[in-house]
C-alpha cells in the first residue's frame, strides 16, 4: 500500500495535541504534589517519562498517537530507497527511453491498440510532485521505543544547564531535518528508521 508523506503542518498539529494531552495533566499533578523549585526540576522528567510511554505504546499498537489521529497521519517503517531501473535499449519506441509504466509507442488510433502497461492506481491518484512511499509495514516495538525516546529524553534534560541547552538545539535541528531530503524524516525518524505518512481516508459508501 502506497501513501503520500505527511505535511510538516500535520506533524506540528500532532505534536501540539500530544504535548497538551500529556504535558498539561502531568505538570498539574506534579505541582499539586511538589512545590517550589523542586517542581520545576521534577516536572520535565515526569513529562518525559509519560510522553515516552504514551507514544511508544500507541505507536506499537496502532502506528499513531491521539495527536496523529487528529492530524490524519501515522508512522510506518522506512523501506530502503530503490534506484529506478534503466530501460533496455530499443524499448519504448524512438530513443529507447521508455521505462516501467510507459505505454507503447503506437498511437491510440490504431484499431485494437491496448497500452502494454499503465501507472499503478496509487501513483496515478497522487498529485504531481508528491512523495509516495510504501506504507504497508508497521514499525516494530524496538523502533517505536527508540523513536519515542529520541524525542522525549531531551525534555527531561531541560533542568540541567548544559544538557538543557543541547536539548534545545536538538529540537531545532530535529524540526529542521523534516525539510531536508525527500523523505521528510526528523532526527528521531532517522534514528528509528521510520516515516510519517498520510493515513488513507475510508471510502464513503454510495447510496
Amino acid at each position: 500500500m502506497a501513501a503520500p508523506l505527511a505535511e510538516p503542518g500535520q506533524r506540528l498539529l500532532a505534536r501540539v495535541v500530544d504535548t497538551l494531552v500529556v504535558g498539561v495533566p502531568v505538570v498539574l499533578v506534579v505541582r499539586e504534589l511538589v512545590s517550589g523549585h523542586t517542581a520545576d526540576v521534577v516536572a520535565p522528567s515526569a513529562v518525559a517519562g509519560c510522553m515516552l510511554l504514551y507514544e511508544a505504546i500507541q505507536l506499537a499498537l496502532w502506528g499513531r498517537t491521539l495527536g496523529k489521529r487528529v492530524a490524519g497521519i501515522e508512522v510506518v517503517a522506512a523501506t530502503p530507497q530503490e534506484a529506478p531501473e534503466a530501460a533496455p535499449e530499443g524499448a519504448g519506441g524512438a530513443g529507447g527511453s521508455a521505462g516501467r509504466g510507459d505505454v507503447s509507442a503506437l498511437p491510440v488510433s490504431v484499431p485494437g491498440f491496448v497500452p502494454l502497461a499503465a501507472p499503478e492506481p496509487a501513483e496515478a491518484a497522487a498529485p504531481p510532485g508528491a512523495n509516495v512511499v510504501d506504507a504497508s509495514t508497521r514499525p516494530d516495538v524496538l523502533r517505536c521505543v527508540l523513536r519515542a525516546a529520541a524525542y522525549s529524553v531531551p525534555i527531561g534534560l531541560r533542568p540541567i544547564p548544559v544538557l538543557g541547552l543541547l536539548a534545545s538545539i536538538f529540537w531545532v535541528v530535529n524540526a529542521g531535518a523534516v525539510f531536508e531530503g525527500d523523505r521528510r524524516q526528523a532526527v528521531h525518524d532517522r534514528l528509528a528508521g521510520t516515516l510519517v505518512v498520510k493515513r488513507p481516508r475510508p471510502e464513503s459508501s454510495a447510496f
